[in-house]
């Protein structure tokens, strides 16, 4: 390819509404550009990138004996409501009416048409285990799209089914999955973790995200310094944290006048803030009502929203307003406490069960409660539970070691779906014996433009893109520092043209801007390898090598210029 021939054309400054580096360094070097919020067009240098993510997809896929199909995007309500998550999904997921006003949704997953497609295809044991996965666009009403391909309103997505004779089969079938997602990433170049992870709307007994470590990720993620475990924020749990607890006290009202904040009432009171119990208010949505949710924890922690929401069963939970707790509990928002709250269920932390003389909220302005003992003084109808993040000061469930605390970018996916939906679609088999059995169902999915995104969060500097080889757009550019001299463009010609008969991936920099530009060009898309042919080359017979990744520059005869290219890129 001729940068000449090339539709593309980078931009110097940051687009308007950039938020992360990836964005910025997509727009900038010309792979992708904006159609509408959330909407993006890939360009030929961006689409190449792409398609070697989706070739390595490929590959490890038909290696792990999956067949590829193509389902269809527009798919009908009644599938939906089967599964039961036309309500389930939200505001999320896209409906539409075609001309006869039948509804139809956008398919932001194809659990439900893959198991309606299968249920008719087979017939008995022999049939199984069946492996099907594609490579597709999906969609999302995303409220706030933002960060580029991270959290778009269309992207593509490698989402893959199995279907297995039982949970024994299944496990096999997700351990292939795995593994063969731990051979994407690292094909990728991606520094990755692979983390327990909640179901979420797909739902499914088990499930494990792979977490590409990046500054800007979306998501926190917790793993142990010295075992192999790691758990997404949602999971994250800990050793059991030992607080010094004071002896129990009577339980006594005091005046806190205008001290509201777990600090302004810790340093009134002069006590630690793990000894305070603070009272939150959560608004849960249900399918056709929503209600007031109260959870209580110790000062120095947070709520973990996913914990809590799974508790409940709600669709969505949200922090309630300051208006509609005044409204519901008469009271100023800084004094509500679980001691006296009535009309909402009330959800307790279960470090907080061990404290033996708190404080909370004493359910009448500028008053809190001293002396507080939960086993004591708490409602019977309490729900008790995991319902806080962990953080920094805790330690490894599991061995007890320091947890390290990153943030990270969700590449893929793997869930453990058992029976949930071939039982909704009633997917069964004929056993061996002759009996009906429900098939036991895996999902995995992969986001080919997160990855993307992904890898430039990990692979940049203040130049641009640092493409890992393996899904970079070409892997060589050669920059003729003046394609007018006769000598340096035939040189840059020749060289060219002997890459391409050794089947390396090579561009070259034909056009008339000056060697500055072709050199900020090419650093800021990001190709593995620059060779400069310059009045140096052609007189010295020589070639200047520079490896993006690192900044080495090699000096290399010119006929040894090819070996030492495909050494290289080996």
């Amino acid at each position: 390819m001729r940068v000449s021939q090339l539709f593309n054309r980078t931009i110097k400054e940051d687009p308007a509404d950039i938020e992360i580096v990836s964005h910025s360094l997509l727009i900038r070097s010309g792979m992708i550009r904006k159609s509408a919020s959330g909407i993006f067009s890939y360009l030929p240098l961006g689409w190449r990138v792409i398609n070697k993510i989706n070739n390595i997809i490929r590959e490890e896929m038909n290696r792990s004996g999956c067949q590829e199909v193509m389902l269809p995007i527009l798919q009908s309500k009644e599938l939906w409501e089967e599964s039961g998550r036309w309500d389930i999904y939200g505001k999320e997921l896209i409906r539409l009416h075609d001309r006869h006003g039948k509804e139809y949704c956008l398919s932001p997953t194809h659990e439900e048409v893959i198991t309606n497609l299968v249920k008719n295809e087979i017939n008995s044991y022999k049939d199984l285990p069946l492996n099907l996965y594609q490579i597709q666009n999906k969609y999302r009403d995303e409220v706030r799209p933002r960060f580029g391909l991270i959290r778009s309103r269309e992207f593509l997505m490698k989402d893959g089914y199995s279907f297995n004779l039982d949970d024994i089969s299944l496990e096999e079938t997700y351990l292939e999955m795995y593994e063969a997602y731990k051979r994407i990433f690292t094909r990728c170049g991606l520094n990755y973790r692979v983390v327990e992870a909640d179901s979420g709307a797909i739902g499914g007994s088990s499930s494990h995200e792979f977490m590409v470590l990046a500054e800007n990720g979306e998501a926190g993620i917790v793993y142990c310094n010295k075992c192999e475990y790691a758990a997404n924020m949602e999971l994250a749990k800990h050793q059991k944290r030992i607080y010094k607890e004071n002896q129990i006290e009577e339980l006594k009202k005091v005046k806190t006048p205008d001290k509201k904040s777990i600090q302004e009432v810790s340093d009134f009171l002069k006590i630690d803030s793990s000894l305070m119990m603070k009272t939150m208010i959560y608004k849960a949505l249900y399918n056709d009502y929503e209600s007031l949710i109260a959870v209580v924890l110790r000062g120095n922690r947070e709520v973990n929203p996913v914990k809590l929401k799974n508790a409940t069963g709600a669709l969505e939970i949200k922090l309630a307003a300051n208006e509609e707790i005044e409204e519901k509990t008469n009271l100023p928002v800084g004094f509500i406490g679980p001691i006296g709250l009535n009309g909402m269920d009330i959800f307790v932390d279960e470090e907080i069960m061990d404290i033996k003389a708190g404080v909370t909220g004493g359910m009448a302005k500028d008053i809190h409660l001293t002396g507080v003992n939960p086993q004591r003084d708490f409602p019977s109808n309490i729900i008790v539970g995991d319902f806080h993040n962990v953080d920094a000061t805790d330690s490894c469930p599991e061995c007890g070691s320091g947890l390290d605390l990153r943030r990270g970018i969700e590449v893929g996916q793997v869930f453990k779906l058992g029976t949930r939906y071939s039982e909704k679609f009633d997917c069964k088999y004929r056993a061996e014996n002759g009996t009906e059995q429900l098939v036991s169902m895996g999902c995995y999915g992969i986001g080919i433009g997160r990855t993307m995104a992904a890898s430039i969060e990990q692979n940049h500097d203040k130049n641009g893109i640092i493409w890992p080889k393996g899904i970079a757009p070409y892997h060589v550019i050669i920059i003729p520092v003046n394609i007018k001299d006769e000598n340096i463009r035939n040189t840059a010609e020749e060289l060219y043209k002997n890459l391409l008969k050794e089947n390396i991936e090579v561009i070259i920099d034909d056009t008339e801007d000056s060697a500055g530009i072709k050199f900020v060009n090419s650093d800021l898309i990001g190709y593995p390898i620059k060779i400069v042919v310059g009045k140096k080359t052609v007189e010295n017979r020589t070639v200047d090598f520079k490896i993006r990744a690192t900044g080495e520059e090699i000096i290399v005869p010119l006929k040894e210029a090819v070996a030492k290219i495909k050494r290289i890129l080996l």
